[in-house]
Formats: C-alpha cells, sequence, structure tokens
C-alpha cells in the first residue's frame, strides 16, 4: 500500500514539473497567455452579469418590474429576484462539474459562456411591467435562473484552469486574474450604468436600463471565440490519461469508486463553503446591497453609489494582484484571515458613515467595503480553493462548495439585509449580520490546512 501511494506521489511530483516545464516553452506559454485571457473575459462576463442586475435592482428595477409597491418592498422583491440565480447556481456546479471532471475544462468553459451571455442579453429585451404584467417578472426569474445555472460552473471553472496552468511559485498571482476578471466585469457594469443614468428618468425607465444588459453580448463572443481554441490544462490531460486506462481495466467498478470518494472526503468541501461564505456575504453586501440602500433608502442621487463601484473596480487592478503576491509570500491562511478580520471590524462604521448622505463619505465607504471583499479576499481565495482538493474531484467540488457558500451568503444577502432593514428599521442590525459573515471565514481559516505550492496532481484532498 505505501509503495502504491509513494509511487503516486512521485508520479504527480513527476507532472508538476513537467507542467512548469511545459510554461516554459514558447507553445506552452501560448496556451498559458490564452486560456488567462480566456478565463479572465469569462469572470468578466459573469461579474458584468451579476454586477449589472445588483446596480439595475437597486436603482431601476422596482419601478419597471413592480412598481406599485413601496420603495422598501420593491427592493426587497428585486433582491428576490436576484437570489433566485444563487439557487441556480448550485444546480450548474453540480451538472458541469461533473462533466469538467471527466470530459474536461473546455467543453464546460464553452457551454457556461453561452448560457450567461444568452441569458443577460434576453433579459435587456424583457417588456415591462406595464406592457405585460406578471409576466414580466416571471420572465426576468426564469432568465436569472438560466444565468445563474451557467455562472454555478464558470467562476470555478476559470479557477481551476489558471491554478492548474500556472507556475507553482507564482500560482497565488496567476490564480487571482480570476479577480481581476469579476473586477473587470463589476468595473464595466459601473461604467456602463454611469453612463445610461445620466439619461433622464423618463428615457432611463422606457429604454435606457436595457443598454447595459444588450451589450453584455460583445463580451460574450470575444469569450466564446478564444474559448474554441483552448488546450486542455497539463493537469487534466494526465487525470484524462488515468480515467481512459481505468476504463479500460473495468468500466463497472471505476465509476462508483470515484462517485463515492467525492461524499466521503469532504473536509476540504465544508472548509471551502466555510472561506466562501466569509467574502461572498460581505462582498455582495458591499457592492450590491449598499448600493440599493443608498440610492432608495437613503434617497442619494444614483450616480454616488455607482461612482463608488467604479472608482473601486479601478482601485481593484492593483489590490487583487497585491494579495495575490501577499498570499505567495506569507502563506493563504494568514492573508485571508486578515482579510477577514479587517471585514469584521469594517461593517460598523461602514454603515454609520454612510447615513451622513454625504457623498465626500459614502463614495469612500463602499469603495473601501469593495477593496476588502470584492477584491483582496476574492484574489487570495482563487489559489487556496484550487489547492485544497484533489484532481479527481477538483472541478465538481469547488464548483459545488463554492456555489452553496454563495447561496448561504451572497445569494440570499441582499434579500436578508433588505428583510433585516425592514423589520429594524435601523442599520445596526445589518452591520451585525456583515460582521458575523466574516466571522465565519474567519474562524475556517483556524481549521483549513497551508496549501502554497501544493502539486495539484496529487489525487487526496488537502484536509
Amino acid at each position: 500500500m505505501t509503495v502504491h501511494k509513494t509511487a503516486d506521489i512521485s508520479a504527480a511530483a513527476a507532472a508538476e514539473n513537467a507542467a512548469d516545464a511545459r510554461f516554459a516553452t514558447p507553445s506552452g506559454r501560448k496556451a498559458f497567455w490564452r486560456a488567462t485571457l480566456s478565463c479572465w473575459l469569462g469572470t468578466a462576463m459573469e461579474y458584468a452579469d451579476f454586477a449589472l442586475y445588483g446596480l439595475a435592482a437597486g436603482i431601476i428595477f422596482g419601478d419597471v418590474f413592480f412598481p406599485h409597491a413601496t420603495p422598501a418592498m420593491a427592493l426587497l422583491s428585486s433582491f428576490a429576484t436576484w437570489s433566485v440565480g444563487f439557487i441556480a447556481r448550485p444546480i450548474g456546479a453540480v451538472l458541469f462539474g461533473w462533466i469538467g471532471d471527466r470530459h474536461g475544462r473546455k467543453v464546460v468553459m464553452i457551454i457556461t459562456i453561452i448560457l450567461m451571455g444568452a441569458s443577460t442579453t434576453f433579459i435587456g429585451l424583457i417588456p415591462s411591467y406595464a406592457t405585460i404584467g406578471v409576466w414580466a417578472p416571471t420572465c426576468l426569474v426564469i432568465l436569472r435562473f438560466t444565468q445563474g445555472l451557467g455562472a454555478g460552473a464558470e467562476l470555478s471553472g476559470g479557477t481551476v484552469m489558471l491554478g492548474e496552468y500556472a507556475p507553482t511559485q507564482r500560482r497565488g498571482l496567476v490564480s487571482s486574474v480570476i479577480a481581476l476578471g469579476s473586477n473587470s466585469g463589476t468595473l464595466l457594469a459601473a461604467l456602463v450604468w454611469l453612463i445610461v443614468v445620466q439619461m433622464d428618468p423618463q428615457s432611463l425607465l422606457a429604454w435606457g436600463w436595457r443598454i447595459p444588459f444588450l451589450s453584455s453580448v460583445l463580451i460574450a463572443l470575444a469569450a466564446l471565440w478564444i474559448r474554441r481554441h483552448l488546450r486542455e490544462t497539463p493537469v487534466f490531460e494526465q487525470r484524462k490519461a488515468e480515467l481512459e486506462a481505468q476504463r479500460a481495466e473495468t468500466l463497472q467498478q471505476a465509476e462508483p469508486q470515484d462517485t463515492r470518494s467525492f461524499w466521503q472526503r469532504s473536509r476540504a468541501f465544508w472548509l471551502m463553503v466555510g472561506l466562501r461564505i466569509g467574502e461572498n456575504g460581505p462582498s455582495y453586501l458591499a457592492q450590491g446591497f449598499m448600493v440599493g440602500y443608498v440610492a432608495k433608502v437613503l434617497m442619494v442621487d444614483k450616480s454616488v453609489p455607482t461612482t463608488a463601484v467604479l472608482i473601486a473596480s479601478l482601485l481593484g487592478f492593483l489590490i487583487i494582484p497585491l494579495a495575490g503576491l501577499l498570499s505567495d509570500r506569507f502563506g493563504r491562511r494568514v492573508t485571508y484571515r486578515c482579510f477577514c478580520l479587517l471585514l469584521m471590524v469594517y461593517a460598523w462604521p461602514a454603515f454609520s458613515l454612510l447615513d451622513s448622505r454625504e457623498p465626500a463619505i459614502v463614495i469612500p465607504v463602499i469603495v473601501v467595503g469593495m477593496a476588502l471583499a470584492s477584491l483582496g479576499i476574492f484574489g487570495v481565495q482563487a489559489a487556496w480553493g484550487v489547492e485544497l482538493f484533489g484532481v479527481r474531484h477538483r472541478y465538481s467540488k469547488m464548483a459545488v462548495a463554492k456555489e452553496l457558500g454563495s447561496i448561504i451568503s451572497g445569494g440570499t444577502a441582499p434579500l436578508v439585509a433588505a428583510a433585516l432593514l425592514s423589520y429594524t428599521g435601523h442599520w445596526w442590525s445589518i452591520a451585525l449580520y456583515f460582521s458575523l459573515m466574516a466571522s465565519v471565514g474567519f474562524i475556517t481559516t483556524f481549521f483549513a490546512p497551508e496549501t502554497r505550492g501544493r502539486d495539484l496532481n496529487l489525487p487526496e484532498d488537502a484536509a
């Protein structure tokens, strides 16, 4: 047994060295940069979709799809449809994660970009409530669901692909490109919305809000064109050879054994759920709920929170790679832990300062929240998530864990926050909710292993 295990580790180490050597060749570097650009565009597409929807939910969807509700109930209804996308994400993660672990990362990356691009474009074509009545929010819910199916596998697929392509010693920095993609999508959404909200209210309500959703098809087409020419990662190529050998030996026994191992070794899975809650909940409160709170409840000019998201997204191009470098230098655990601790402290003064309604104060508060939750901590999470899981179920386990954590935290965070605000009438309940989610990530870091530099060809999870 020990001899076989040692042989497996030696083979995995050799494959990891082969992957690094492949990066040193011109063709290997070309494949790496193509994969990097593809993952960046795909994640930009995903987060442009969700940022567009988050901004639209906070700014305009209440008037378009729920015109007869009170401002508070319109905001609550808008974020309820927001949550539908997160309900679909774990389903997409299970389905496409299974495909990705058995048939390759590339095929899934093509399917997900088509799903997300089509869904977002069609959202921009939905008639208003005034035109088709209840069918308007119904169509919105259906398209949010299909959008979530694709997004459920897109983020993890891109993270896995980048992590498996990256040189071992720079995995934190390279994997943070996923966070750069999300930041680019948020930046694009904020930039487009900042332009659109300058329109007169009648034009914005009638047709202006559709422009951001319809224009997202350009990103989808660019990402699809690049992904058609992608190569599989070096790690999956070895895994594919192993799977083919297993099937040749005994097709009936290999798959059931592989499936059981998914559920039998679940510690890394639950650690990823905890880490995701600590990041995703505060992230969507900072870039989703705060926007709606400032625009609809505090009645601050709509361009103020949109400007804040734009500034934070620009700063993200510095913050995200810095976070990745810090995790390469000091380790994943300590870097992640520091971000979670800062988020726990941030929540209380943040909501107190927002009540000032002063743009010079509101903008920096939102910027700092996004810098910590949506940018820095996310930049560290990418490499850590890839390294936590073994090659057998890396895609499916990480995708399902991330989306489960997301639906528990980010998917419901704006909805829960809106309900808390409606019930208590004060921001302290939201600040407490914010801090509790960040504390889940903080506590999880004490149970998660340090994985910096781990061999990604190893079959077992790190925990």
